[in-house]
């Protein structure tokens, strides 16, 4: 009897500078057909349910096109990440710990994971773990003007501390995965940001 594949999960968002429980391995690499955007209601960490704030989610490329027609960033933006190698004995723990921390609004799905390999794109993962907000859970807003979706991330706050702290700590991760990683979507959203931050208030 052949042994379980590896138990790998994809981060793309706070999983990157967060690292689930009892990795054993870890590795960057990127997806192909899926946008990540600040498309997700956050009522539960970066966030309250009177006043929820907005996380990443990973949408499927088809079905942002069909109703991101303001969105203003390229297609060239590639969603770079970790996969994580989790430890085979603490599998359950970890599945159970993840389906927690993602229980607002995210459905688990497998993908491959896309790597450099002696500079060519090849697939160093051919399944992969990852939690997808799909358009139609109650948690997933869409696609909001930048001005606005900067200034709800700036004001808002949960139980997992500042909605700006998220983005932040994500942008600056994102930054240090590769020198191929860029996200125009999250780095336009920092800069919007820290540009609140740096406005006196009256």
């Amino acid at each position: 009897m052949s042994p379980a594949p590896p138990f790998v999960v994809f981060g793309y968002g706070s999983l990157i500078f967060k690292p689930p429980p009892n990795v054993v391995a870890q590795v960057p690499g990127f997806l192909k057909g899926y946008v990540r955007r600040f498309a997700q209601k956050s009522h539960d960490h970066r966030g309250t349910p009177e006043n929820p704030g907005r996380v990443v989610t990973l949408v499927h490329k088809e079905d942002w096109d069909l109703f991101s027609g303001s969105d203003a960033f390229p297609n060239e933006d590639t969603v770079w990440g970790v996969a994580y190698t989790i430890d085979s004995e603490y599998e359950a723990d970890v599945r159970a710990y993840l389906d927690y921390r993602e229980k607002d609004g995210y459905t688990m799905e497998t993908i491959p994971i896309y790597g450099i390999v002696d500079g060519v794109e090849a697939v160093i993962i051919q399944s992969a773990y990852c939690y997808v907000g799909r358009k139609d859970n109650p948690s997933f807003i869409g696609s909001e003007p930048l001005a606005a979706l900067a200034e709800r991330i700036w004001v808002s706050e949960g139980p997992s501390g500042p909605n700006k702290e998220y983005l932040y700590k994500l942008a600056e991760a994102v930054r240090q995965l590769s020198p191929d990683s860029y996200d125009s979507h999250l780095f336009a959203l920092e800069a919007m940001v820290k540009t609140l931050d740096a406005t006196p208030q009256k």
